[in-house]
C-alpha cells in the first residue's frame, strides 16, 4: 500500500484556513479589506464574545451577484488578479482568493448581497464550507457577511484563542489601523450593544484624533517628503511622548499596513540621542511607490513585504523623519535654578501630562559646555554631596569587619540626586534610589493583598480617565487587584473610569499618570514567570518610587536605607537590576597606589 495519499478536500481547507485564519482579528482584517476593495465608503462591524462568537461586517460597496457570490467561496477565487503580471503590480487589499474560503471552512457563514443594478439581494449560508442555502431576500446595495462560532469544527485551535479582552483588544487596533489609513471611509465598531468606535474625519489628523485624543495629537509633528520614486508622509511624535511599548507605531505602503523591521528601525534611528534606551516614539507612516516596487505577496496575512531597493526606502524614510524631528522645536531651555545655582533643562513643550517635563539634553555642543571645567567648577560640582550630621557610629566603633547591610551607617550623602553613599566597615556602599525605593514599594504593595487594613487615600477631586476601549478592557480586567493595591476605581459611562482613591504611598499630583503608565506597562510585560498581581506590583513600583533627579532630606535617605534594610530582596529591584553596589576599601588603595 503507498503510504502518500492525497489528503480530502475537508481535512486540506481546514490546514489551509489556519494559515489565513489565526484569531477574530484575522476575520474582521479580510472581510474589511474586501469591502474597501468593493468600494465601500462606510464600513460597520459588529463583534459579541471578541467575535469568537460573531463578526458582522457591512457595507455599502458595489455588492455581488448571486454567480459571484457563489464563486467567492470557492478555493482561489478572486476579482483582483488574472495573470502574474498582475500580481506583480496589485494595487488592491485582497488578491490571493484564499480568505473567504478560509473562513467558511472553520465558521458558520451568511451572505447578503446586492448590486445596484439588482432588484433583489442575495442571500446564501455555508456550514464548515458546505453551501445550505441560496435564496432571496431585502438588502441595500453592498455586502453583509456573518461569521459565526469561529472554530467551531476545529476545537483545537478554538482553545488556543486567548481571553476576550485580548481577542478584542486585536480587533480594535486592526480596525483603528484600517481607519487612519481611509480617512475617507467612515468606519463604526459596536461591540455587544455599545459603540466603541466611530471614525467618520475625512483627514488623517481627524482620525487621529478620534482614536487617541485631541490633546495627544497637538503635540504630533507632520511631514511630507517627495523623492523621485516615491512620497513619504505622516505624524511623529515627540520625544517626550514615548511609551514603553511598539504599539502605536504605524507604517503604511499604499494605504496597506505593513510589517517592515528595517523600515521601522529607519524611523527609530531618526530618533537617536533623543529618547531614552527601551522607549518607542508614536508614528504614522505613509509610504506610496509603484506597486512593482515591492513584493506584498510573502505571507498569506498581507503584513509581511519585501521591496526591490530597500536601502533607498530606508534612507529615505530615515532623512525625512529626521528632518521633521530637527526642523521642529525638541530642543529643551537652559536655566539656572535660583536655589542650587545649577544648570537646569526644560522641555519647551507641555506634555500629555498637563505640565513641563524634564527631558535628557543630548545634544553634544550643549552636553560639551555643560561639561566644560569652567562651567562645571561654578555651577554644579562633581561631587554633588550633602554632609548630614551622623546617621549612626556604630559601623566606626565596631571595628568589625563586616558587609552586612546593618553595616551602611554612619555619614551619608546623595550624589547627583541619584544615589546614596555611605561608609561601611569594608569600604563605600552605593545605593541607587530609585531602584531601592521600588524594591520596598514592590514588597510593600504585595503584602497588601493579604492585608485587611485600608490601604486607600480618598481623593478631594476624583479624576476622569477617558480610555481607549483596549485600555479600558485592561481596566475591567485587573480592577479586583488595582483595589487591593489602594487604587478606588469605579466604571462611569462609555469609556470612562473615575479614579476617587489611590494607594496611601503615592505621592500626589501624579495619579492619573501613573494609573496609564500601569496600564501601558501591563501591555508590555511579557514576563511569563510572574503572575498578573506581580506584574502590577511591578509596574506600580517603578512609577510611584523616587526617580534619578529627586532630592531627598537627610531623614528621607535614612528612612529609605531602614526599610531596604527590612526588605526580603534588598539586593535587586522588581527588574532584575542591582539596588547597591559596594566599592572595597582595597580597590581604592589600589586606584591610589598604596599598595
Amino acid at each position: 500500500m503507498a503510504k502518500i495519499r492525497v489528503l480530502s478536500e475537508e481535512i486540506a481547507s481546514k490546514i489551509a484556513a489556519g494559515e489565513v485564519v489565526q484569531r477574530p482579528e484575522s476575520v474582521a482584517k479580510e472581510l474589511i479589506e474586501n469591502s474597501i476593495d468593493a468600494g465601500a465608503r462606510a464600513i460597520d462591524i459588529e463583534v459579541k464574545d471578541a467575535g469568537k462568537s460573531f463578526i458582522r461586517v457591512t457595507d455599502n460597496g458595489a455588492g455581488m451577484t448571486e454567480e459571484d457570490a457563489l464563486l467567492a467561496f470557492e478555493r482561489h477565487a478572486t476579482s483582483k488578479i488574472e495573470t502574474y503580471q498582475d500580481l506583480e503590480n496589485v494595487a488592491t487589499l485582497g488578491f490571493r482568493g484564499e480568505a473567504l474560503y478560509s473562513i467558511a471552512a472553520v465558521s458558520q457563514v451568511e451572505v447578503k448581497t446586492k448590486t445596484a443594478d439588482e432588484d433583489a439581494a442575495v442571500y446564501l449560508r455555508l456550514e464548515g464550507g458546505r453551501r445550505d442555502d441560496v435564496s432571496r431576500t431585502a438588502h441595500a446595495t453592498g455586502t453583509t457577511i456573518i461569521v459565526k462560532n469561529l472554530f467551531y469544527n476545529t476545537p483545537a485551535r478554538r482553545n488556543f484563542m486567548k481571553a476576550n479582552p485580548t481577542e478584542f483588544r486585536h480587533v480594535y487596533q486592526t480596525i483603528s489601523r484600517y481607519a487612519i489609513a481611509f480617512p475617507e471611509i467612515e468606519f463604526t465598531l459596536q461591540s455587544g450593544d455599545e459603540t466603541v468606535l466611530r471614525a467618520r474625519s475625512d483627514t488623517v489628523r481627524g482620525r487621529l484624533d478620534e482614536i487617541f485624543g485631541e490633546r495627544f495629537t497637538d503635540s504630533l509633528v507632520a511631514f511630507e517628503e517627495d523623492y523621485d520614486h516615491l512620497k513619504v508622509s505622516g505624524f511623529l511624535g515627540k520625544p517626550e511622548y514615548t511609551k514603553r511599548t511598539r504599539g502605536e507605531q504605524f507604517l503604511f505602503l499604499n494605504k496597506r499596513y505593513v510589517i517592515n523591521k528595517a523600515i521601522n528601525h529607519a524611523a527609530f534611528s531618526a530618533y537617536e540621542n533623543l529618547i531614552d534606551k527601551g522607549d518607542f516614539p508614536f508614528f504614522a507612516i505613509f509610504i506610496e511607490m509603484p506597486p512593482n516596487e515591492v513584493d506584498v505577496n510573502v505571507h498569506p496575512s498581507k503584513l509581511e513585504v519585501k521591496f526591490r531597493d530597500e536601502r533607498s526606502i530606508y534612507g529615505a524614510i530615515r532623512s525625512a523623519t529626521r528632518s521633521a524631528l530637527v526642523k521642529s522645536d525638541l530642543v529643551p531651555e537652559m536655566a539656572i535654578a535660583p536655589d542650587t545655582g545649577r544648570f537646569v533643562s526644560r522641555a519647551t513643550t507641555e506634555s500629555s501630562r498637563g505640565g513641563i517635563v524634564p527631558v535628557s539634553f543630548n545634544s553634544k555642543p550643549a552636553q560639551r559646555y555643560i561639561e566644560d571645567e569652567r562651567i562645571a567648577d561654578a555651577v554644579d560640582p562633581l561631587f554633588s554631596l550633602r554632609f548630614p550630621q551622623s546617621r549612626s557610629s556604630s559601623a566606626e566603633t565596631s571595628g568589625a569587619e563586616s558587609d552586612s547591610l546593618e553595616d551602611a551607617g554612619g555619614i551619608i550623602y546623595q550624589l547627583h540626586n541619584k544615589y546614596i553613599i555611605s561608609q561601611i566597615s569594608t569600604g563605600l556602599l552605593v545605593i541607587d534610589q530609585h531602584a531601592a525605593h521600588e524594591r520596598v514599594i514592590y514588597e510593600r504593595t504585595l503584602k497588601r493583598f493579604n492585608e485587611q487594613g485600608q490601604n486607600t487615600q480618598q481623593l478631594l477631586f476624583p479624576i476622569s480617565l477617558n480610555l481607549d476601549p483596549a485600555d479600558l478592557t485592561i481596566v475591567e480586567e485587573t480592577m479586583p487587584d488595582l483595589n487591593l493595591m489602594g487604587f478606588s476605581l469605579k466604571m462611569f459611562s462609555g469609556s470612562t473610569v473615575v479614579l476617587d482613591g489611590v494607594p496611601v504611598d503615592l505621592k500626589p499630583g501624579r495619579e492619573s499618570t501613573i494609573l496609564t503608565e500601569i496600564i501601558e506597562d501591563y501591555k508590555r510585560d511579557n514576563d511569563l514567570r510572574l503572575t498578573p498581581r506581580e506584574k502590577l506590583c511591578k509596574t506600580y513600583a517603578c512609577k510611584a518610587a523616587v526617580k534619578a533627579g529627586d532630592y531627598l532630606t537627610i531623614e528621607e535617605m535614612e528612612s529609605l536605607i531602614d526599610q531596604l534594610f527590612e526588605a526580603e530582596v534588598p539586593y535587586v529591584c522588581p527588574h532584575g537590576r542591582p539596588v547597591l553596589v559596594k566599592i572595597p576599601l582595597l580597590e581604592l588603595d589600589k586606584k591610589f597606589g598604596r599598595i
